[in-house]
C-alpha cells in the first residue's frame, strides 16, 4: 500500500482531499498543528506536531509527501510577514530536504497562482514571469523555488499553482472569494464588489482534490509547476453568477454593490499543461460550487464563528503566543 505523509492535513484543503485518498487505497499519515480543530475520518492518522520538528527518521517508510501546511492567506501574510516568509517559503524547503534524504519518491507542494501578480490581459502558463510584490505570492515562490531544485531523477517535486480555492469542506471557511459571496448574500442579501474588472482562476475544491490526486499517480518521471483552475473569471462575472445561483436557489433578492477599489493582484492562467501532462480535467462551475455550499448550509451555524476564517484564528493564536 503506498504511503502518503500529508503536512497540514487538517486544514481546508486537506479535510477533502484526506478521505479522497483514503477512498483510493492511500495509507494517509496527517501532520498538522490543529490550529483549526480536526475533522479528518474517525481513525485518520493525526500527528500533532510543528513539521519543522520533523526528522529524516520520521518520514522513513513514506512514497510520498503532500505539503498543505504554510499560511494560507494574503491577510494573514500581511498580519505577520515573518512568520509568512518561515512557514511558507522555509518550511516547505526544508521537509522536502528530509524527504529526499529519507527516500521519499516525490513531494507534492500547494503553490498558488498568487505568484504571478499582475497579468494585465495575458494569459499566463507556467514559463511566464512570476511578479508578484506581495508577501504571501513572494513566499509561495520561495517555498516553490526551494522544492523544485530538489528534483531529480529519484526524487519526483510537483508544484500545484492553484487558482484561489472555493466550496465546501468539513473545515470550513468563509474568507474565500465564492464563499465570501455566498455568505454576503445569505447573511446581508448583498454582495459586495471591490473590483468587478480584476481577473481570478477559480478552483472547487473538489477539482483541487482531483488535481492532488493526478499529481500523486502521474508517472514518476514527472515534475514541473502545473497551473490548475477550472477558468478564468473577472469578479463581477463571479458576483453575478453567485448572486444568481443563490436566488434561485433561495427565491429572496439579492442586491449587488460595487465599490470600484484598486487592486494590483489581477492574473489569469491556462492550465493546458496540467490537462496533458497530469491528466487534469476540472467538473465544478462557480454555480457547482454554490450548490454545494448550499447543500451544507445546515452545518454552517453562525456564520460570525470566528474558526471560518484564517486570520481570526491566526490572530488569536500570534497574540497568545506574544502574551507567554
Amino acid at each position: 500500500m503506498t504511503k502518503i505523509l500529508v503536512g497540514g492535513g487538517a486544514g481546508f484543503i486537506g479535510s477533502a482531499l484526506v478521505p479522497v485518498l483514503q477512498e483510493h487505497g492511500y495509507e494517509v499519515t496527517v501532520v498538522d498543528l490543529l490550529w483549526f480543530g480536526n475533522r479528518l475520518p474517525e481513525g485518520t492518522r493525526v500527528v500533532q506536531k510543528q513539521l519543522f520538528d520533523l526528522t529524516e527518521t520520521d518520514v522513513q517508510g513514506y512514497d510520498q509527501v503532500v505539503f498543505l501546511a504554510g499560511l494560507s492567506n494574503d491577510p494573514m501574510a500581511e498580519y505577520s510577514p515573518a512568520r509568512n516568509f518561515v512557514e511558507n517559503g522555509a518550511l516547505p524547503s526544508y521537509l522536502a530536504f528530509i524527504a529526499k534524504k529519507a527516500g521519499v519518491k516525490r513531494f507534492i507542494y500547494a503553490s498558488s497562482c498568487s505568484l504571478y501578480g499582475y497579468t494585465v490581459n495575458e494569459l499566463y502558463d507556467e514559463e511566464s514571469p512570476v511578479t508578484c510584490s506581495y508577501p504571501y505570492g513572494i513566499s509561495k515562490l520561495q517555498g516553490e523555488r526551494g522544492v523544485m531544485q530538489l528534483q531529480d531523477e529519484d526524487f519526483s517535486t510537483i508544484a500545484l499553482r492553484q487558482g484561489t480555492v472555493s466550496g465546501y469542506t468539513p473545515r470550513m471557511r468563509f474568507d474565500l472569494i465564492i464563499n465570501t459571496m455566498f455568505r454576503c448574500g445569505l447573511v446581508d442579501g448583498k454582495i459586495t464588489i471591490n473590483n468587478p474588472s480584476i481577473w481570478r482562476p477559480l478552483l472547487d475544491v473538489r477539482d483541487t482534490c482531483s488535481a492532488f490526486l493526478r499529481a500523486i499517480q502521474a508517472d514518476p518521471s514527472i515534475s514541473g509547476a502545473f497551473n490548475v483552475a477550472y477558468d478564468n473569471f473577472t469578479v463581477g462575472q463571479v458576483g453575478d453568477i453567485v448572486r444568481e445561483e443563490l436566488m434561485e436557489l433561495t427565491g429572496e433578492k439579492i442586491a449587488i454593490e460595487v465599490l470600484n477599489q484598486q487592486d494590483y493582484r489581477n492574473y489569469k492562467v491556462t492550465c493546458e499543461k496540467a490537462r496533458t501532462y497530469l491528466g487534469f480535467n476540472p467538473k465544478y462551475g462557480i454555480a457547482d460550487t454554490v450548490r454545494h455550499l448550499y447543500q451544507h448550509l445546515d452545518e454552517f451555524g453562525d456564520f460570525s464563528d470566528k474558526r471560518f476564517y484564517n486570520i481570526q484564528v491566526f490572530k488569536e493564536l500570534e497574540q497568545r503566543k506574544a502574551a507567554k
